[in-house]
């Protein structure tokens, strides 16, 4: 079949799309010529001086205003120049201001503007319609190529379009750019730049008219077009035109130079709103109010903002006086226009979280779940991963968002976060960890998270949240015995006496100097050392406010209830022993637990830690309870009670007939009777707790537990081999594995002769290694075990921002919303290195038609 160049006239199908091409460029100018005949006109006239950040308009601007009915606004930002066609209606007593959003809905963020669609001046496409100032434009700026596109899709032949064709190849065999080549990608065509932009007259080619896709006949049409009259005549006025244009010597440039500073002008206008909006995002501070209008009261925290900056900003300054004079139809202060600059600069951040990401290729996921204030659950996404950009190296753990899931089953948050995964552009064959809570829906051997992603990925090595086994561990401890449960009841019952009246906490305030009475968390206790502590080191004035609150409070229940407190409970020398204990307990388990919830928590440290905590207890059973008692009389004396056990009446037990009358039956003393129903179950279950919940750090010690250098200095060579072959089983699933065990071998022992002997960090292991760069199995090895995560501390971290975003005030939040106030909140430090001119870019192509000012 000849190509369509062969033909000497259009087909009538060609025609017909033609035809139909110009219907609907008519149809979308009808109505503008109304633009030049406004009820309203205004002239302003504005110094203008482009200086640093500083913008001011030096000439006549004429600003027509039309008050009523069709406003054709034409808006410049830098790339794209569109005229829009914006429904503006204003009433006469709604004042200056005038939102370009037309569906408002101040309560939530599900509004959306009626804009139309976006237009691309760099679509070949749009060429044919252009007016002169996007022509300048084009010209000026030249064709824009997307240069990663080497090969277009094949066609029914085999056949497709390649980079290749930009460069011509002369007779010499040197190589020339075809600068006036332009491939298509959503056609699958190219266009000739400088004919079709610059064509008179009838087509005499698909270069200049609807594209070329005959890519059989390509190379001879090209060398056929290039060396043509026509050809050349409008490559000689692209060239002159553009070399204007860069020194201001066209017809219209003083027009064109006015056009410049208009668009120089309101790119200034909005670095300003997006400094604004990330300043409010990075400290969580509510955006709106209940108007959204300049100079109103309640107009929220960033018109607020836009007023200040007004008083001593020139730019702002003008633009708030063009939005009070009515000389704009679009003054971008709304929130639609909010929600997309929080969307871009989500997007933006995230982005560079994604990248780093694949660049260090190993990852683990960490996730999470809680309900927000709307009764919607929501899980956090958190990626733990080695940064190899960073200097020096270190682990990350980036918040990639909140995701709604309503199935809180296993099979539930599997599908949502792998098909989140995948929205993201993260590989599952790359997952090397996971991290939950030890809830059964997460780590359930069957039916659980951790099972599912294992089966499809046995290589993401499940750890538990540290944290909430000692959470755990702590609650196995309190349920061991009925003394337990009931110390934290006497505990809670102290705090509610006095808060629940203003004038018994005034009676407290008066006695209590030092530290304030907390209250206990059923969830987190790690919050119960600071309510033990409160009493453990104020036993006495605590005692006195409640003896006070016994004598003067009106309610007699009350009266009761704090003079049983004060005399039975903190009266009793076994409730004093039991404070000092607990408290010795839940401080220990508190360093541990704070610790574990750093970002660069990795394995070996949270292991030692972990031993150390074991050891802590095996020591304090033996020495614990003789000093918690000694420190225990010291307060006894000091609050005049008797420092003794109360002996409790012997009850004896009938024998029965079998029952010889002569064995003696064992009788306790008061001390010897609390270290063995009380003391010392206590320790014994928190060491047998301890060892069983952490049972897959050791597991994972086995694995990883030789790259800790103190271990790899020790390690004989059979044994190093043995266990570099135990890793690459570790980490191979199917014919794939990470490392090879022979090559980490040679490379370990070489690499131990190398490592100074005053690192035995694995950061600082990693270190040398990404500096030497020739142990790439030791370098995966490292990489893969500092990736595993030991606690979810950053998901809960991620989780007051929630609730600090989404409160009852603002209950109605979007999702898209929330997760981009959420990432430009947590990651606040990659949102500092956003470069605002690619933002411009991307919001002037995203937002053609309203955004066209900023070409």
């Amino acid at each position: 079949m000849p190509p369509k160049s062969f033909y000497k006239y259009k087909s009538g199908a060609m025609k017909l799309k033609k035809k139909k091409a110009e219907n609907e460029l008519i149809k979308s100018q009808a109505g503008a010529i109304f633009s030049y005949f406004s009820k309203q006109s205004t002239t302003s006239n504005v110094d203008a001086n482009v200086d640093g950040d500083g913008v001011n308009l030096d000439g006549d601007v004429d600003v027509d205003v039309n008050l009523d009915g069709d406003v054709d606004v034409d808006v410049n930002l830098d790339g794209d120049n569109v005229e829009a066609n914006v429904d503006v209606n204003i009433d006469e007593d709604d004042g200056a201001n005038m939102d370009e959003d037309d569906d408002v809905n101040l309560d939530g963020d599900n509004v959306e503007a009626n804009t139309g669609p976006n237009i691309d001046i760099f679509d070949p496409r749009m060429w044919d319609g252009l007016n002169p100032n996007m022509t300048n434009v084009l010209v000026e700026k030249g064709p824009n190529r997307d240069l990663t596109i080497k090969k277009g899709p094949r066609d029914k032949f085999g056949r497709r379009f390649s980079s290749t064709m930009y460069t011509r190849t002369l007779e010499n065999k040197a190589s020339c750019d075809r600068d006036w080549l332009v491939y298509s990608k959503e056609l699958d065509k190219i266009f000739c730049f400088c004919c079709k932009l610059f064509k008179d007259g009838i087509s005499e080619g698909c270069l200049d008219d609807e594209g070329y896709a005959d890519w059989k006949n390509a190379s001879a049409r090209l060398k056929e077009h290039e060396v043509s009259l026509e050809h050349m005549k409008n490559m000689k006025q692209w060239y002159e035109m553009r070399k204007r244009l860069n020194v201001d010597a066209t017809i219209d440039q003083v027009a064109y130079a006015q056009y410049k500073k208009e668009k120089e002008y309101w790119k200034q206008v909005i670095f300003r709103i997006i400094s604004l909006i990330k300043y409010l995002a990075k400290h969580g501070i509510a955006f709106r109010g209940t108007k959204e209008k300049l100079n109103e009261k309640s107009n929220g925290n960033f018109m607020g903002l836009v007023e200040t900056f007004g008083e001593y900003d020139p730019i702002i300054k003008e633009h708030i006086r063009r939005v009070k004079h009515d000389d704009l139809r679009v003054h971008y202060l709304g929130h639609n226009i909010q929600n997309e600059l929080i969307l871009l600069l989500a997007d933006e951040v995230r982005l560079e979280i994604i990248k780093n990401i694949k660049q260090a290729k190993y990852y683990s996921i960490i996730l999470d779940c809680t309900p927000d204030v709307s009764h919607q659950e929501q899980m956090t996404l958190i990626v733990r991963y080695v940064n190899v950009n960073s200097n020096p190296i270190k682990v990350e753990e980036s918040f990639l968002g909140f995701l709604i899931v309503n199935d809180t089953t296993g099979k539930g948050l599997f599908d949502v976060t792998l098909e989140e995964l995948e929205r993201l552009g993260l590989d599952v064959d790359d997952m090397r960890g996971q991290g939950y809570d030890n809830g059964s829906n997460m780590k359930g051997k069957h039916q659980g998270v951790q099972s599912r992603f294992s089966k499809i990925n046995p290589r993401a090595f499940y750890t538990p949240c540290g944290c909430h086994s000692l959470n755990l561990t702590l609650c196995d401890m309190a349920n061991t015995c009925t003394k337990c449960k009931t110390f934290f009841g006497i505990i809670q019952r102290i705090y509610t006496i006095f808060a629940n009246s203003t004038k018994r906490w005034q009676i407290l305030k008066d006695n209590v100097k030092g530290l304030t009475l907390k209250s206990l968390s059923t969830t987190r206790w790690e919050s119960r050392v600071e309510s033990v502590k409160a009493i453990r080191f104020q036993v006495a004035d605590i005692r006195e406010a409640l003896l006070q609150v016994g004598e003067n409070d009106d309610d007699p229940l009350i009266q009761s209830a704090a003079d049983s407190l004060a005399n039975t409970e903190l009266g009793d020398f076994s409730f004093l022993v039991s404070i000092v204990i607990w408290y010795e307990i839940l401080a220990k388990v508190n360093i541990v637990s704070k610790k574990l919830q750093s970002k660069d928590m990795i394995l070996d440290v949270a292991i030692k830690e972990v031993n150390k905590l074991i050891i802590f207890f095996k020591e304090f059973r033996e020495t614990g309870l003789a000093n918690s008692i000694k420190e225990a009389k010291e307060i006894a004396i000091k609050i005049g009670v008797d420092p003794l056990f109360p002996q409790r009446r012997q009850i004896r037990r009938k024998k029965q007939f079998d029952e010889s009358s002569s064995e003696p039956e064992v009788i306790l003393s008061a001390e010897e009777n609390f270290k063995v129903n009380y003391f010392l179950v206590l320790v014994d279950q928190a060491i047998v707790s301890l060892e069983a919940r952490f049972e897959q750090y050791k597991e994972y010690e086995k694995i990883f537990g030789f790259l800790f250098p103190k271990m790899l200095r020790e390690l004989e060579e059979t044994k190093l081999k043995s266990r570099c072959y135990f890793l690459q089983d570790a980490l191979k699933y199917g014919e794939n594995s990470d490392i090879d065990a022979d090559e980490l071998f040679l490379e370990l022992k070489l690499f131990e002769t190398f490592l100074p002997r005053h690192i035995t960090s694995p950061f600082d292991a990693l270190a040398h290694l990404q500096h030497d760069n020739f142990f790439p199995n030791a370098l995966i090895a490292y990489r893969i075990m500092l990736t595993v995560p030991v606690t979810v501390a950053s998901a809960e971290r991620s989780f007051s921002k929630l609730k600090l975003l989404k409160s009852y005030l603002r209950s109605t939040m979007t999702q898209e919303r929330l997760n981009g106030l959420a990432i430009l909140s947590i990651e606040d430090d990659i949102l500092e290195n956003v470069d605002y001119e690619v933002l411009v870019e991307k919001f002037a192509t995203k937002n053609a038609k309203r955004a066209s000012r900023f070409v």
